[in-house]
C-alpha cells in the first residue's frame, strides 16, 4: 500500500532568526501571517499531527488543522544548549559544536544525537499509513529525507528547508519518493 506523508516546515518565530536552539518560541506576528495566507494551500489528508512545540502547533492552528501533538516528532533535542544561541555555544565550546556538526552520533550537548534523531523519525514513518501530515520543525524534515532515502547521515546538515514549505515522501518502507520543498500555494484546478 502506497503511503503518502506530506510534511510541513512551521512559519517563522523571532528565536528562529536568531538561532537559537532547541527553541519554544510562538510564531512571529509575519509568521503567523504568512502561515494563515498559505492555509488556502495546505493539502487534504487522512490524518495529521504537529511537532509539539509551539510554532508548529501555531502553524498547524493557523494552516485550519487539527493536529493532535506526537512526541515522536519533537526537534532535535541539544540537550545543555536548549535557549542558546548558536554564535554563544560557538564561542564557549567550539570543539564540541565542530564534533556535533561532524559526526551524526555525537551529542555532546548531553541531549539527542542526529543517529538517534533520524532512527526516532524513521519509526515514526514505518508506522505511517494512508495519507498523512505533519508540521514539523526543519530538523524532523531533514531527519526524514536523510531515513527515507537511506541518506549518509553526514548529509543532515546539507539539506536547507524553508519555512512553509511542503516535502512529500511517497511509497512505504524501504522505497520512498521525494518531492522537497514546494511552498504551500493554493492547488489550481486541473482539467
Amino acid at each position: 500500500m502506497t503511503v503518502r506523508v506530506m510534511l510541513i516546515s512551521p512559519a517563522t518565530s523571532t528565536d528562529l532568526r536568531a538561532a537559537r536552539f532547541g527553541s519554544d518560541a510562538p510564531l512571529s506576528p509575519a509568521g503567523l501571517a504568512a502561515a494563515g495566507a498559505a492555509a488556502a494551500g495546505c493539502p487534504g489528508a487522512d490524518r495529521a499531527w504537529a511537532a509539539p512545540t509551539r510554532r508548529c502547533g501555531g502553524t498547524a492552528d493557523a494552516l485550519g488543522l487539527d493536529a493532535p501533538a506526537d512526541p515522536a516528532l519533537a526537534d532535535l533535542d541539544t540537550g545543555a544548549w536548549r535557549g542558546r544561541t548558536l554564535d554563544e555555544v560557538a564561542a564557549e565550546d567550539p570543539a564540541a559544536l565542530g564534533l556535533w556538526l561532524a559526526d551524526p552520533a555525537a551529542a555532546p550537548h548531553g541531549g539527542e544525537s542526529v543517529l538517534d534523531l533520524v532512527a526516532r523519525v524513521g519509526d515514526w514513518l514505518t508506522e505511517r499509513q494512508g495519507r498523512v501530515l505533519a508540521v514539523v520543525e526543519p530538523a524532523v524534515v531533514r531527519a526524514a529525507v536523510v531515513h527515507a532515502l537511506a541518506l549518509p547521515p553526514h548529509l543532515f546538515w546539507r539539506l536547507d528547508v524553508a519555512p512553509l514549505t511542503l516535502t512529500r515522501l511517497t511509497g512505504a518502507a524501504g522505497r520512498w519518493n521525494l518531492t522537497c520543498g514546494s511552498p504551500l500555494t493554493p492547488q489550481r484546478p486541473t482539467g
